[in-house]
């Protein structure tokens, strides 16, 4: 009987690992493992259109399941293609393994057709990135990267020449345990104690909350009802925390939105709960500050502390809840929340005026208009850009709805190849790609990976014909737009011409049926909507300092816009408010 191979050696480690797909796109370097693929059951080949499409794909699909998701690339420029998307899902905290096929071994270092380093090339995107230099070598190396992988809650790159794929594996391999989860981090009681402490002689407490607070939304509410605290949160946060919570101030940052930023800085103490807050311009420097993380490295990182608690957020709150003392006034409390609802009174007047007759479309109407339609438990993808302040400030989560964008990498063109690897979870649950028309250009030829098998993701295009944000920076820094505007087809047709259901919407009136023809179409479909290019965004507070990354703009021609069913929640929480 014929020894494995390394590749077939390397395709069973995946499948005990749990991957059920390599998304990539096949080339000679990667023969010996697609081929490996082929024969084995548990494992499918995915071809994509184009690699980085391969590795956004493979690090949605890890943000959907929790579980080890993987990509590859054939050698030089195949990999290469990879970086991108592996960035994305690195910082965005996606066990993901990629494999990042080599020229022949005994041509490495001797500028060999298509040589480059995926070893060195990948490090600052990964956890760990090593090169496979002999099939012995092989099994604990895979076992390495996959261990970082899922540990870590990142990528890991293993690179490994086509000739060594092909060679049989070294006899007698030991079979390795898999990690199969990450535990928990549980602080220190003198930590907690600590932590009490600074609650307890606190008269004012605000929680900010990120996506570390996933699957502790309960520990949070109950935490915050223990200590009268609003609760505000970042972009990654809004899917975890803004559901059935009483305690909502909304969102801060650039894309903020209510009371968020006046509750972070009117209190005593701010407790940041696993989020890494880019935007330090948005945090206060005159209040205490407390930050809970389980990643110690970023304990500090963004604001000055006064006390890091390295830990898990559910697991830190159930520690620290019984030890600090219940606080009774509610005015602070109470008067952040009158602040929200009223903040939203007003910005959403901004849009629901006439905008039944308004040509172009108002992106923000669109955005609310999806949401009501959407599944209860869709998964929403969203461009970056101006899709990310419509996703921030319209879409409503609840607690079963999952929103997925490339929020800390700021990529273009990430919603579509990230629907595809959503999709792929589940094909009965409901994926929606909320796509600009410039990040839907850049990688539109894998619109037809879609089709090829057969994806329901229904895609809703915001067709602006423009580079909506890039306009806001230059408007911020004081330039006239230049190298913004699209010159767009219409890209419903080019939808029919593949084969998928393509609308245009160029009408208000014109869209509600429009999405729910899409909506109930079994097969991709393609929304097309021209929306209105002078729709901006304004934050909740503008100052110089905080123009980095994004941009915001002191124009009055600039809609604040407004923020869908949330000032729903806002009012009633208000209404909740004791009286005396």
């Amino acid at each position: 009987m014929a020894r494995q191979s390394v590749a077939e050696q390397f395709v069973d480690l995946l499948v005990r690992a749990g991957v059920q797909r390599l998304y990539g796109v096949v080339g000679d370097s990667l023969n010996p493992v697609v081929d490996a693929i082929r024969r084995t059951r548990g494992l499918d080949w995915v071809q994509v259109r184009h690699e980085e499409s391969a590795a956004f794909a493979a690090g949605a699909e890890a943000q959907v399941t929790g579980r080890l998701a993987a990509c590859a690339g054939s050698c030089g420029p195949g990999n290469l293609h990879l970086i991108n998307g592996l960035y994305d899902a690195h910082r965005s905290m996606a066990p993901v393994l990629a494999l990042a096929s080599h020229i022949p071994s005994g041509e490495i270092g001797l500028g060999y057709f298509q040589e480059t380093h995926p070893d060195q090339l990948f490090r600052e995107c990964s956890d760990y990135c090593e090169l496979i230099s002999s099939p012995r070598q092989m099994p604990r190396l895979l076992q390495t990267a996959i261990q970082h992988a899922i540990g870590r809650s990142g990528v890991s790159v293993v690179a490994m020449p086509g000739d060594i794929a092909a060679q049989p594996a070294a006899e007698k391999a030991t079979e390795h345990a898999l990690v199969p989860a990450r535990p928990t981090v549980r602080p220190g009681d003198e930590v907690i104690d600590a932590l009490a402490r600074m609650v307890d002689d606190a008269h004012r407490v605000t929680l900010f909350c990120g996506s570390g607070t996933a699957g502790a939304h309960a520990e949070v509410m109950q935490f915050a009802e223990r200590v009268k605290a609003p609760v505000g949160h970042a972009l990654r946060g809004k899917e975890w925390i803004q559901y059935d919570n009483p305690f909502d101030v909304g969102m801060s940052g650039l894309l903020g939105y209510g009371a968020a930023y006046e509750a972070t800085h009117e209190c005593d103490l701010l407790i940041l709960l696993g989020t890494d807050f880019p935007y330090n311009a948005f945090l206060p420097d005159d209040v205490r500050i407390v930050q809970v993380d389980v990643r110690p490295e970023r304990l500090g990182r963004r604001s000055r502390l006064d006390l890091a608690v390295w830990g898990d957020v559910r697991e830190t709150l159930r520690c620290l809840v019984p030890r600090v003392r219940a606080k009774t006034d509610r005015r602070f409390l109470d008067r952040m929340l009158k602040k929200h609802a009223d903040a939203l009174e007003g910005v959403v007047k901004a849009y629901t005026r006439k905008v039944e007759k308004h040509t172009p479309i108002h992106p923000e109407y669109v955005a609310s208009v999806l949401d009501e339609l959407a599944d209860d438990d869709a998964v929403f993808t969203v461009d970056t850009g101006m899709c990310n302040v419509w996703a921030a400030r319209y879409l409503t989560p609840n607690g079963r709805r999952r929103i997925i964008g490339s929020f800390s990498h700021g990529s273009m063109a990430n919603a579509l190849p990230q629907a595809i690897g959503a999709q792929f979870t589940d094909r009965r649950r409901q994926v929606v790609s909320m796509s600009g028309d410039g990040g839907f250009a850049m990688l539109m030829g894998d619109f037809l990976t879609l089709l090829q098998y057969d994806l329901p993701v229904k895609v809703v295009l915001f067709n602006n014909s423009s580079l909506g944000m890039v306009e806001l920076e230059m408007l911020v820094a004081g330039l006239p737009s230049y190298g913004t505007t699209n010159h767009n087809p219409d890209f419903a047709a080019i939808a029919r011409a593949a084969g998928a259901y393509g609308v245009r919407v160029e009408k208000p009136k014109q869209l509600a049926g429009a999405l729910k023809d899409a909506f109930k179409h079994k097969g991709p479909a393609l929304v097309d909507v021209v929306t209105d290019p002078n729709a901006l965004s304004m934050p909740p507070k503008i100052s110089a300092d905080m123009v980095t990354g994004f941009a915001l703009s002191a124009s009055k021609i600039v809609l604040d816009g407004g923020v869908g069913r949330m000032l729903q929640m806002a009012r009633s929480n208000v209404r909740n408010i004791p009286r005396p």
